[in-house]
């Protein structure tokens, strides 16, 4: 999980350059670029968090996993939308969101790993 982990963060940040660099102009003539910063904040928020449980070696893996998928739903989501410029793509957003929560959820109930 930590190369899974590390390999996100390494995306968030080469995605963030992206869209402020060489993806900037399109962005902006589809005022999407709140968008496309907002994917790669949640992105990276929730790849740390996914790096952290894999150093801690949580026994929480549901967690992780639904933290990926979160990543996966709701970033992605959004970075499509930037990349083609599709609004409709936002619809699937709030499913990855609420990944988020229930990953989130899931390390507010579970039992402290020992």
């Amino acid at each position: 999980m930590i190369r899974i982990a590390a390999g996100l963060c390494f995306l968030a940040v080469a995605l963030g350059a992206f869209g402020a660099h060489w993806l900037k102009p399109t962005l902006e003539a589809n005022h999407l670029v709140e968008v496309w910063n907002k994917a790669v904040l949640y992105h990276f928020i929730h790849a740390i968090a996914l790096f952290v449980l894999a150093l801690v070696g949580s026994t929480n893996r549901g967690a992780g996993w639904l933290l990926l998928a979160g990543i996966i739903i709701f970033s992605g989501s959004l970075y499509a939308m930037g990349l083609t410029g599709v609004r409709w793509l936002g619809a699937i957003t709030p499913i990855g969101g609420l990944c988020f929560l229930a990953g989130w959820a899931w390390l507010v109930i579970s039992p402290p790993s020992r």
